[in-house]
Formats: structure tokens, sequence, C-alpha cells
């Protein structure tokens, strides 16, 4: 009943999805052959906007490698995906580097400015302000991707950007004339070193964070009420991490740290491996309902416990052993919803926390974001969360600065309480899946709160019940704000449960006779935005969707 509920979807998403029809201003798209899902054996990759997918695949097809491919996507897409992502903004990047047979993480996110203090915000009437220049952090985007070209790629980023500067040439706003000529003054820059791949990408980065750019951004800062200072620029620094992973039922799930929310889908499933998900059904009432408890618990781990670990001592290990999940399991009543955050006590082995940290602040509106998955021939595989929003554009330059303060809160003693240098907790969460070793499956979602509520339900789709990725992205899903929200810490709505219109009445009977307050998805009708690859380490086959309720793409070749 499920598929064909999901063919019936699927066929009216295809009648009215731009990428397979027309734009809305009745002109032939860009990229007519670039849709929702695709299969392939030489590379794939699943995005946002389509002309950013049409860069990626063009880049393996020229050659390049998966993080080539990502970070042609990358670039694009602060220009396709302008409203959720931005050049000045922060991109997560998970890689798998198959030469090597590891797994590596470019954190690509900036830091709080010297002069981001809490005494700073505090004495504002509404705190860490939701729009404008006061909240943007140092820009982490572009060391990020440059970080990852030097370390894993083969082009360079005059290459990366040429996509780019080609969709920048055909708009007519003046940010992205003004973007462009930067951009090309970041390859002149490149040009200084024409034989050296690795230390021309070293010099654009030079350009950037401590040359004429960064002077440009940090006058227009100081002009204009921001805090970013040429000093936080020049001592910006991208740092490559070992991942985060917990094995469930014979797989490896990858995640990023501390300094994101990534880890709580982690605890998440340490708490569902003491259930039979399979036995109880896919959507069935019981395995909504313990999915969704089982979050509530992690995510009042996430709410009291995760920050920057350069800054706070978070007890990583326990939080994500299995002793620490058989102690907490037993809060989840099957017959009941919970009504309260119940952070525990991992340190002390207690299954609450004594005086759990409830604070609320002013709130904001969810904030959404971009997605960027990719799989080369070579095996190599990225996934990848680029976000930015709300932030103005700086002077000349073009760029956009981002707004990611605000993950941040003003509350003395509180581990992401802001400081000069630190990294906000963000909602940013690309993750890989392993079995036997290899990668098995990629996966980016866009959605601020949500991100890691539907990376579960699509991986478990995938996982559990055996779904293929254009099934996993489009089956019905569901959420709860039972947490505190990450922009400006919006306040928790307890015991909160959306679930999509197509579930049956009688699974909204159920669920609100066990206390659940159900509600159905206001706006746009629907939960998140992933972007997923199964890669069948048999037949080299890649399979590459994005939920196309929300026009992400996908191609493959």
């Amino acid at each position: 009943m499920l598929r064909i509920l999901i063919l019936a979807f699927l066929g009216v998403v295809m009648a009215c999805n731009p990428a397979s029809s027309q734009t809305r201003k009745g002109k032939k798209p860009a990229n007519p052959d670039i849709t929702w899902q695709a299969t392939g054996k030489n590379g794939a990759v699943s995005a946002g906007g389509s002309e950013s997918v049409a860069a990626g695949l063009a880049t393996l097809k020229k050659g390049g490698n998966a993080v080539d491919s990502a970070v042609a996507t990358i670039f694009a897409l602060s220009i396709t995906d302008n409203e959720r992502f931005c050049f000045g903004g922060e991109a997560p990047i998970m890689i798998y580097d198959a030469k090597r047979n590891t797994v590596e993480l470019i954190c690509g996110l900036g830091t709080a400015p010297k002069l981001a203090t809490q005494e700073y915000f505090a004495k504002r009437k509404d705190g860490i302000p939701a729009k404008g220049i006061e909240s943007a952090a140092v820009p982490g985007m572009v060391d990020g991707c440059l970080t990852a070209l030097d370390r894993h790629g083969t082009i360079t980023f005059a290459e990366a950007v040429q996509p780019t500067l080609a969709i920048l040439d055909r708009h007519e706003k003046t940010w992205h004339a003004n973007l462009a000529v930067t951009i090309r003054r970041m390859i002149e820059a490149e040009k200084q070193s024409p034989t050296d791949r690795k230390r021309g990408l070293r010099l654009v980065a030079d350009y950037f964070y401590r040359g004429p750019i960064a002077r440009e951004l940090s006058a227009f800062c100081e002009a204009n009420g921001g805090l970013i200072r040429y000093t936080d620029l020049a001592t910006h620094v991208t740092r490559i991490e070992d991942p985060l992973s917990v094995d469930y039922r014979g797989h490896t799930i990858y995640k990023c740290g501390m300094w994101n929310q990534g880890p709580y889908l982690l605890q998440t499933l340490r708490l569902l491996e003491g259930y039979d998900l399979k036995a109880m059904g896919h959507n069935h009432a019981d395995t909504v309902h313990v999915m969704t408890e089982a979050m509530k618990l992690a995510l009042a781990d996430r709410d009291a416990y995760y920050a920057d670990p350069l800054f706070v001592d978070v007890p990583t290990e326990l939080l994500l052993s299995k002793k620490y999940a058989d102690l907490r399991r037993p809060l989840i009543d099957m017959k009941k919803a919970s009504q309260t955050r119940q952070p525990g006590d991992p340190v002390s082995g207690k299954v609450l926390l004594e005086k759990p940290p409830l604070e609320v602040g002013p709130g904001g509106p969810m904030q959404d974001t971009t997605t960027c998955v990719v799989a080369d021939k070579f095996g190599n595989v990225v996934a990848a969360t680029p976000s930015g929003f709300n932030g103005v554009v700086a002077g000349k330059t073009g760029i956009y600065l981002g707004t990611r303060l605000q993950s941040f809160n003003i509350w003395k003693g509180h581990p992401n309480c802001i400081e000069p240098g630190k990294r906000p907790r963000i909602t940013l969460t690309p993750g890989l899946v392993f079995k036997g070793g290899k990668p098995i499956f990629a996966i980016s979602v866009a959605g601020g709160d949500l991100q890691d509520q539907t990376a579960l339900q699509v991986i478990l789709n995938h996982l559990e019940f055996g779904m293929a990725p254009a099934e996993a992205v489009t089956a019905p899903r569901f959420a709860t704000q039972h947490h505190l929200g990450s922009f400006r810490q919006t306040p928790p709505v307890l015991g909160s449960l959306t679930l999509y219109p197509e579930f049956p009445k009688s699974t909204f009977d159920d669920l609100a006779a066990r206390g659940h307050k159900i509600s159905v998805p206001a706006k746009k009708g629907h939960l998140a935005d992933p972007s997923v690859i199964a890669i069948d380490q048999k037949t080299g086959e890649f399979r590459a969707a994005g939920d196309p309720r929300s026009k992400r793409h996908a191609a493959a070749y």
C-alpha cells in the first residue's frame, strides 16, 4: 500500500516539478535532463539547484573526483540556493578517501569574532539577532572548500568556480556582478603559482582571509555595525577532524563532532538498538512512537551538553556509549508520550540530570540550508551541508555574510554560550553509512532542527526497511519540536508530533491516544529536504535521489 501511495505521489510531483517540465516563468529549464533521481556507475551528484548539480556532474565527467565535484557544486549552490546558503557562510564536509580508506571531516565553520562576547549581546534587547550584520561568524565555507581541494582534489580553484562564474554572468542582480569580480580577483591570486596547484590554492586562501578581501570585509563590517575584523579573518583556521561514529546492526554511521547536532542521531540509534523496528513495521504507530521518544531523549542531551569541544569538556564517549543508552532506554514508555525535557547525567551514571539547564530564548524562525552529496568511480564519497542566510552583502565584494552566531546562546555557564573564537553548535549535519568497511550510503539534509530527525528516518528507511533512495526520501515523515530550537533558542513544544497527512487516520488516532500533540506540516507541506546516494559495493551502481517536494535534484552517469 505504501509503495502505491508513493508512486501516486511521485506522479503528481513529476507533473509539477520544475526540473521535469518548465520554470515558473515559462522558460525551458537550463538542465531538463536533471530531475530528482538518477542511476549510474561512473559518478553521481545529489544537491539543491539543478544548475549546481549540473556543475558537479560536469566536473565528474571531465575526470574530476568526488571532492572536485562537491566543491564545484558547493560554490555554485551559493548562487542557485542563495536564500539558503551564501558565499560567506559555512559548509561541514565529510570525505571518504578510497585510496587511504579513511573518513575525514573538514569543519568548514567559522568562529565568533573577538568582539562577539556574551556581555555585548546581553546588553541588546533581543540578544543575538536573527538577521543583519551583527550575527555574522567568520566565513568558513571558502577555506573549507580550498582545504578539501588541497587535501583530496585534483583541480584548481579557477576550475572549481568556472560553473559559478557562468551562472553569475547570466544574472542581473548587482551583487552577482560584484561577486563575479571578487572571484576573478581570487583566480588572479591563484595564477601567481601557475605550476604548483596546492600553493595556488593557499594563495587564494591568503587573498581571501589575509589579503585585500579580508581588509574590505573588515572595513565594511566596522563601518556598518558588524563585529568581524581583519584579525578574525587572518587567524581563521579550518579544522580537520575524525568524525564520530557508532555501530548499528552491522553498519557504521559517521556524523560530525560535538560542535554539531549530528551526534544526537548516533545517540538515538543506540537507544533504538533495543527495539525490533523491522518487526514493528515501517511507519507503524509503535515505530513512530519509539523513534520520536528516543529522539526526545537524545535531543535533551544535545541541548544540555553539545558545544565546541575546544572550549568545553563534552562527555562525548559517555554520551555515545551503549552503557548510557541502556541506562536511558527505560525512560521510553511505549504507551505514553513524554511531556518533559529529560537530559541525562552520563558523567555520574544517572538516568536524569539533577538540575538540567531548561532556559529558553526569544526564538526565531527555523532556517533553511542546502545539500550536497557526491560519489565517484574511484570509490570516493563526499557528504556536505552548506548553509548561510539572512545576512547582508558586504559592500562591493558581492559576498553575502550569514548569521550563524544566532546558533549560540548568551547564558553564562552553558556549554554553548557565545565566546570569541568559539564555534557555534550548528545544525548542519552530513553523514555517511558504511558496511563491511566501505561506504554504502551518503546523506545531507536541509531544514534546521529537522535535519537529523529526517536523516534518521531516511537512513532507517534504507537499512531497516529496504527502501531504494527514491522511496526513502519520499516516504511520509514525522517530526517533533520537543527540544530547544537551534536559532535564538526557540522554546520547545513539549509532546509535539507532526505527521505527514499520508499517514492513515488510525495512526493519527493511535498516537494522539498516547498523548502526542498531533499536527500536520504547514506552508511547504513537507519536513526538511534530504539528498542521498546509495552505493552498491558489489555492482558499483550509484542510486541518487533528492526529495522532489523541496526541489532537490540528482544526476548520475
